[in-house]
């Protein structure tokens, strides 16, 4: 597991954005895909909006997926075994590179054919506790004409991440401007931020 943690600290420092391709277990991100699915076809998730709980707007022409907050609280397995993970990387990014974060949240994220999210940054103006993005594919067998890559932008080189199952993404919340292309197939992940509250 540790392996997995250098490797998003180390990518992270290199570049700016830290890529693990196989933070998720392909048995968790199976169960977690299967989770999502389950509460999709249950009507569960909502529509996702733009600004925090101050301050919230519902633009599709924004952002068009949906989410499902994850929760302790719901004493699912699966999100369980997730939040352990998050848990332990959180000891070692705090203990090897001193970063402070006390807390996190993350959503499951679906988007539909046709979906996107434009260009933003992750981070409040009206609240800086988000420090990290963190996200979590859970795509098995996605192909380049699935599109929905996720485009990072920076001044010396955009990077394109293509959203393949087990790989985890992980950049500062308040420097990064991104988007999700659109895309042509179900893209499903978790999403996040660590926190400094």
């Amino acid at each position: 597991m540790e392996n997995c943690f250098e490797a998003l600290i180390a990518t992270y420092i290199e570049n700016k954005v830290g890529i693990s391709e196989n933070f998720l277990s392909t048995d968790l991100a199976n169960n977690l895909k299967q989770n999502l699915l389950t509460l999709n076809q249950k009507s569960l998730l909502m529509e996702a909006g733009i600004g925090n709980s101050e301050k919230v707007s519902y633009d599709g022409a924004i952002r068009s997926d949906s989410i499902y907050w994850l929760d302790k609280k719901h004493n699912n397995v699966f999100e369980n075994e997730f939040f352990a993970q998050i848990e332990a990387f959180i000891i070692y990014l705090n203990q090897s590179c001193y970063a402070g974060i006390t807390g996190y949240e993350f959503h499951y994220s679906l988007y539909e054919s046709g979906d996107f999210y434009l260009k933003h940054l992750d981070q409040f103006k009206n609240n800086p506790s988000r420090k990290y993005s963190m996200i979590s594919y859970l795509n098995s067998d996605w192909q380049e004409s699935d599109g929905g890559e996720l485009l990072i932008h920076q001044l010396d080189n955009n990077q394109k991440i293509s959203p393949t199952q087990g790989k985890t993404v992980f950049f500062k919340s308040d420097e990064l401007v991104h988007e999700v292309l659109v895309t042509q197939n179900t893209r499903m992940s978790i999403t996040g931020w660590l926190k400094s509250d």
